[in-house]
């Protein structure tokens, strides 16, 4: 009788459980969705972008070129082939 006891109470916990998760599935992924887009949105809102205050089509320039690009003439050493036949 202990057994059958045991086995009754272990499917009511399986089958409460998985009935409690059916219900709270839809709660906790509309939890964690939120969370996901306040993290987007504090990330990605800060960009300046989103904040500036300037004219559609103008144009900015963040960063100047080097004024000294120059390259090395000396690019490596020459070497000479000749066709063997």
């Amino acid at each position: 009788m202990t057994f059958l006891k045991t086995i009754l109470i272990v499917l009511l916990v399986y089958f409460g459980l998985k009935f409690l998760i059916k219900l709270a599935t839809p709660y906790l992924m509309r939890y964690i969705s939120k969370k996901a887009g306040q993290q987007f949105e504090q990330f990605f809102g800060n960009s300046p972008n989103a904040n500036s205050q300037e004219k559609e089509g103008s144009i900015t320039i963040d960063k100047n070129p080097a004024q000294n690009a120059r390259s090395s003439k000396k690019v490596g050493e020459y070497v000479e082939f000749e066709e063997v036949d």
